[in-house]
């Protein structure tokens, strides 16, 4: 009989700050795909978007105030150590190497990043490594930009969990996760303008931005 490899998550992103958009979204997919879990990978120089307005050094302190006490998800730091762009691919790369060719990995994206995939470094070799575990987004279509890149999407799709879980990689989840209206740049919006964010936030994290001055220019 052969030996199964249980799915291990990624789950990538600026988290400037992490919110609990973030948090329930993991727990939603954790829970509907069994996923045991979910490695959280900050990033240092994002590729496709403004540098982060809080440092490296308080997007991990937050991350790691987030996650306390919460077995569901774990820390990685390897982006934080890159001074260039953090590409996808050379994370998942890295990863691969070490987990070894047998390991089921899903990468975790949003709809927007699913339909801005095409702009990402060697995007097409994405599932060479992983499958994409993509979770709904508000406001963003359901459709790919071209036919082409429908049938990319069409010919890699998956319901079958149990597929996930004993290949390696190579194939979409559209999962029925929560659309969950909650944004890093509304909560920064929020705090520039003096607004609340209590319910956006765990407290820990709350606390600890306050106790910075953090997003408040």
């Amino acid at each position: 009989m052969s030996e199964t490899h249980e799915l291990q998550a990624l789950f990538g992103g600026t988290f400037d700050p992490i919110h609990n958009g973030h948090l329930t979204v993991g727990q939603e997919l954790a829970a509907q795909i069994g996923v045991k879990e979910i490695i959280l990978l900050p990033n240092n120089v994002p590729p496709h978007r403004p540098q982060p307005e809080a440092s490296p050094e308080q997007r991990l302190k937050m991350v790691s105030l987030a996650i306390a006490g919460n077995p569901l998800f774990r820390l990685d730091c390897r982006e934080m150590a890159r001074t260039i762009p953090s590409w996808t691919i050379d994370t998942l790369e890295d990863i691969r190497a070490e987990k070894g060719p047998e390991q089921s990995l899903g990468f975790i994206i949003g709809q927007d990043s699913l339909l801005s995939l095409p702009h990402w470094h060697r995007w097409q070799e994405l599932l060479n490594y992983c499958h994409l575990l993509v979770c709904k987004r508000p406001g963003y279509a359901n459709q790919m930009e071209t036919p082409a890149l429908q049938n990319w999407l069409d010919t890699h799709l998956t319901r079958d969990i149990a597929h996930l879980h004993n290949t390696p990689a190579g194939t979409v989840f559209l999962a029925d996760t929560p659309l969950v209206e909650i944004s890093a740049s509304d909560i920064r919006q929020r705090r520039h303008a003096g607004l609340s964010c209590a319910d956006l936030l765990p407290a820990q994290v709350i606390k600890w931005i306050d106790s910075q001055g953090l997003y408040l220019a």
